[in-house]
């Protein structure tokens, strides 16, 4: 430094330029310097926020994962830092009302189906480095699950009573497949948004469907009258057996009680009419007998 400062006239202590109005040697070295603690500072910190992974490449190759928070690595370009968001739940549609997803049901019918895959991140290395298309090959793998459960179930149930069933098992299967994979990916959930017939046969379908509603309404009418008959005639045997053990201890009672019962449920409601016959003292009016009598008393 001292030589170059010599040669170029630079000597003095404010000297910052030298011969021809150009930087001299000490500026151009400290300018370096900065630079190099510049590019060291920004190739071996790294700042990784909360819900993120730093995957470490060196010369190309995986090294390891950073964690949230501080992270040192060797200086670029020998390592190199992808961040990773492993906290965000991502989502893809399949299907929409625009274009039709038709599949084949298990009683050969067709069914236009549309459903919404949840996933997120789980090992960020293997998401980045064993699947050349991820997202692709997420949407392939939720397609071919769905049709093989759809393959399973009738149109009657995938459009109704089994779609939650038909959730959990594209779920379930899809994360089978990607583990084989290795994807590092993890499915969250399936949701089905619709599920119904081809558009071309859309009305007649929901006809038929009303049609089936109905009758099965009369088939559950038929069904709830049958069982109020059926626990009527139970409690009549039940109060039968109940009259015949008691007719058993003592007949003759038991046939005047009922007499008397069903004289009193059969003439309670009716007018009655009294016939004197030879031999029956007639009944003693009573009602007749107070209104004549005098207030003085009497006989």
């Amino acid at each position: 430094m001292k030589r170059s400062r010599g040669r170029f006239g630079g000597g003095g202590p404010g000297g910052g330029i030298g011969f021809g109005g150009k930087p001299n040697g000490s500026v151009l070295f400290w300018a370096g310097v900065a630079i190099v603690l510049v590019w060291l500072l920004f190739t071996t910190m790294h700042r990784i926020a909360p819900g993120e992974r730093g995957v470490v490449t060196r010369f190309g190759r995986y090294s390891h994962t950073l964690s949230s928070g501080i992270g040192l690595t060797l200086p670029a370009p020998i390592d190199r830092v992808q961040k990773v968001n492993v906290g965000e739940t991502r989502r893809i549609d399949l299907g929409s009302a625009s274009e039709e997803t038709l599949m084949l049901t298990g009683d050969q019918n067709i069914i236009d189906i549309a459903y919404q895959v949840r996933w997120l991140i789980r090992d960020p290395e293997q998401f980045l480095y064993e699947l050349a298309e991820p997202e692709d090959t997420i949407k392939q793998v939720a397609e071919s699950s769905m049709r093989q459960v759809i393959a399973q179930v009738t149109l009657q149930e995938a459009m109704g009573v089994k779609r939650g069933f038909i959730e959990a098992r594209v779920q379930e299967e899809m994360q089978q497949a990607l583990d084989a994979y290795q994807s590092g990916v993890v499915v969250q959930g399936v949701a089905i948004r619709q599920a119904d017939p081809p558009a071309a046969v859309n009305d007649a379908f929901k006809e038929v469907n009303a049609a089936q509603q109905k009758a099965q309404s009369y088939i559950n009418q038929a069904n709830a009258y049958a069982l109020q008959l059926r626990q009527k005639a139970q409690g009549d045997a039940t109060s039968f057996d109940k009259v015949y053990a008691q007719y058993k201890l003592a007949p003759g009672v038991t046939k005047r009680r009922m007499y008397y019962e069903t004289m009193e449920r059969v003439l309670q409601n009716v007018d009655k009419t009294i016939v004197e016959t030879p031999g029956v003292t007639p009944y003693l009016p009573l009602g007749e007998v107070k209104r004549t009598t005098p207030r003085g008393g009497g006989q």
